[in-house]
């Protein structure tokens, strides 16, 4: 409404400027033509009454003292010109001495030359006033020209300017008065329109899938609300059954999640047993002097494994709290290597300048980090000639910094956003979990893990672990 109240305020203003204009310019069109076709009436007259030969050099002396006598008469000033546009007579006496006007311009010469009806009216303005000047050829008994009849006209708008202006500010006025009555009736209207929206918004606002919504009870809505009102209410009868089943859909999700994790992480440590087992039987020899420490060292991995498959077991039964944090005093350097004698793939290297580093973590649980990223490496590098993987530990401040690279084949830009997400891998076997749970363990400690990668050069996984445990 007040848009509408607007356009047309600004339309009609146009359409009032414009009419005045179009109104005003036929005026000084008629008059112009009324007062020339008098002049010209009256010089006719005179060339009919006169005892001169109709020539143009005589026209002076025929008009000497007539063309003073028809100007008053008809309060109107005109100009006698010769055929060159020279002037011969004004019927204003200063005129004749403003050498400027003394001569028509040649422009004006040939567009009355031109012209069809031997009439030419020129449009100028000057000092800020528009004026019109009419050119006619004046002629003898045989209607030949000798002689040009000019007559100047000046376009006074000052009285219909003075109108336009006040018939403006009335309507200004009035289309302001109306543009506040517009604003109130648009104000009531809307808030009576949106009375019932507002309510069915704010219950809207309110719909939440984990608690019963409630239904909208509006009393006499139009028929426009009522279905508005009855579309709600069957969405949110439908809303209640859906959030049934997605909680029934999320239980269930949950425990698949929990069942792929615990078989996962029982894998982990069953390769590097069997692997153990297989290159014992095979090494074994009871004549070795070195026998007794072999059986210990293999003795230790496998039970090492054995308490990682014990502790998963013991977490089955309370899957909030798996993995369980059990802080202790470690050297990591030692640690991260007893991690390592499970592989026995010759090109696995471990480097470290430092005996020991000291800090508060769970040992099952740095275990699987190393474990899961040193298998991640492995899986990289089986098509590459001479594969490499390096193991570092290093101090990093107040963090222990664990680092594996490779130059296997490398991750690709496309899945670099999508490297930790669970069940997300690249490989034809395995269930995608390793890095999720890594990276789960690693910000556990507030930690963090990052990695650089390039096509067909390598990856390098990098993981920082505070020395002390960091506060939850």
């Amino acid at each position: 409404m007040i848009l509408l109240v607007l356009i047309a305020s600004v339309l009609i203003a146009g359409v009032t400027i414009y009419q005045s204009r179009e109104r005003n310019k036929d005026y000084h069109e008629k008059r112009l033509d009324r007062k020339e076709e008098q002049v010209r009436q009256s010089v006719t007259y005179t060339l009919q009454n006169t005892t001169y030969p109709l020539a143009t050099e005589n026209l002076a002396y025929i008009f000497q003292y007539e063309i003073y006598q028809i100007a008053d008469v008809l309060s109107a000033h005109f100009n006698i010109y010769d055929l060159d546009g020279q002037l011969l007579k004004s019927s204003r006496p200063k005129f004749e001495s403003d050498s400027s006007s003394n001569c028509l311009d040649v422009e004006v010469l040939n567009h009355l030359e031109a012209s069809v009806t031997r009439r030419y009216v020129e449009r100028n303005s000057a000092a800020g006033d528009k004026y019109q000047a009419s050119y006619t050829y004046i002629t003898d008994t045989r209607f030949k020209p000798i002689g040009i009849l000019n007559l100047p006209y000046y376009e006074d708008n000052s009285f219909n300017d003075m109108e336009l202006r006040e018939f403006l500010i009335r309507l200004s006025w009035v289309y302001f008065a109306m543009l506040i009555i517009a604003i109130i009736l648009a104000y009531f209207i809307s808030k009576y329109i949106t009375r019932s929206l507002q309510t069915i918004s704010e219950m809207m606002n309110k719909t939440d899938l984990t608690k019963r919504n409630e239904k909208i009870y509006i009393k006499d809505p139009s028929e426009e609300i009522e279905k508005l009102v009855d579309s709600y209410n069957g969405m949110i009868d439908e809303l209640g059954q859906s959030a049934v089943k997605l909680a029934r859909s999320e239980r269930e999700q949950a425990w698949r999640e929990m069942a792929k994790q615990v078989a996962h992480e029982i894998k982990n440590p069953l390769t590097p047993m069997r692997l153990s087992v297989q290159s014992f039987e095979r090494k074994f020899d009871p004549l070795d002097p070195n026998i007794d420490k072999k059986v210990t060292e293999y003795s230790n991995t496998l039970i090492q494994q054995i308490d990682t498959m014990s502790n998963i077991a013991s977490a089955f039964s309370n899957f909030a709290e798996m993995p369980a944090q059990q802080n202790e005093t470690l050297n990591v350097v030692k640690i991260v290597k007893l991690a390592l004698d499970i592989f026995t793939e010759k090109y696995i290297h471990f480097v470290t300048d430092e005996d020991e580093i000291v800090a508060k973590l769970d040992r099952t649980q740095l275990i699987r980090v190393v474990t899961n990223l040193v298998k991640n490496a492995i899986q990289a590098v089986p098509e590459v000639e001479l594969p490499r993987i390096l193991v570092s530990v290093a101090s990093d401040g107040d963090f222990v910094k664990i680092s594996v690279a490779d130059n296997g084949i490398g991750i690709s830009d496309e899945f670099t956003d999508k490297i930790f997400e669970p069940k997300f891998t690249t490989k034809s076997s395995g269930m995608g979990l390793g890095l999720g749970m890594v990276k789960n363990i690693v910000e556990t400690y507030k930690g963090s893990i990052d990695f650089t990668s390039q096509a067909n050069k390598g990856t390098v996984f990098t993981v920082r672990f505070p020395k002390e445990v960091v506060p939850s």
